[in-house]
């Protein structure tokens, strides 16, 4: 994890509640080491579960809470408009050719609901499956 990319990231981090004085449980692990095994399963394609913990820090269950936690707080959407603020600052931001796609935008009740319509047969067709008379 690159030092500039944690610096815009690490001040968006939801602070963590204090751990209790009686029955502490596990220290949590460093933030940092979680952002790590989230980016190496997005950059590698593999399941949480194929995250090596000893070269990234933590489990993949750990960076898959995190990820949970973090999104929940609204982490990704805060360093998006940080991002887009300093390419813009630097002018490095074209928005002249910019496309955007809305296939990812759920409907609302599934549209309108169009009106009930009357068959338009005469009448209902004979069954073909059982006969009145008996042979």
């Amino acid at each position: 994890m690159p030092d500039d990319l944690w610096e815009r990231i690490a001040p968006l981090l939801p602070v963590r509640p204090a751990r209790r004085r009686r029955y502490p449980g596990r220290l949590p692990v460093d933030d940092r080491a979680a952002l790590r095994g989230i980016v190496y399963v997005l950059c590698k394609s593999v399941s949480w579960r194929d995250v090596p913990a000893e070269q990234v820090g933590c489990s993949g269950v750990t960076a898959w809470r995190r990820l949970r936690d973090w999104t929940e707080a609204g982490v990704w959407p805060q360093l998006h408009e940080v991002l887009l603020a300093e390419l813009r600052q630097e002018g490095l931001l074209e928005m002249d050719d910019a496309a955007i796609d809305g296939s990812r935008v759920r409907t609302l009740k599934a549209g309108l609901t169009p009106d009930l319509r009357r068959s338009t047969v005469p009448a209902r067709a004979a069954s073909t499956t059982s006969s009145s008379t008996v042979v």
